[in-house]
């Protein structure tokens, strides 16, 4: 079983940054693809960026040159960098991981999530 715990949410300007991080227990971190998704208000959750067990990246056309997925396999830890934040930004963001994708159903183990709320 693997547990994950997301921090580094907040409130931010538009134009700001923000790390989120997210941290694993359980054993073969290093194997999982781990991914961000995030969910606004009344909408449904969507894929941000993901980076698999080569360090392999993807993203979402929303965030591409603004948002970076990394991942620390010594500290069982992926994070996302987010800057140039806009208010469109603003949602729960969810820690999961799993298969590679873009599809929450590829992913088996999800965080509690963490709130990125941007004023304009």
């Amino acid at each position: 079983q693997v547990q994950l715990v997301e921090s580094g949410g907040g409130l931010v300007q538009a134009g700001g940054s923000l790390r989120l991080s997210c941290t694993a227990s359980g054993r073969s971190f290093s194997s999982y693809a781990m991914a961000w998704f995030r969910q606004a208000p009344g909408k449904d959750r969507e894929f941000v960026a993901t980076i698999n067990w080569s360090e392999s990246t993807y993203y979402t056309n929303a965030v591409k040159g603004r948002f970076t997925i990394s991942r620390d396999n010594a500290k069982n830890t992926v994070y996302l960098q987010m800057n140039s934040l806009k208010p469109e930004d603003t949602a729960v963001y969810y820690c999961a991981g799993g298969l590679d994708g873009m599809y929450t159903g590829s992913y088996d183990y999800w965080g509690q999530g963490t709130q990125v709320t941007v004023s304009s």
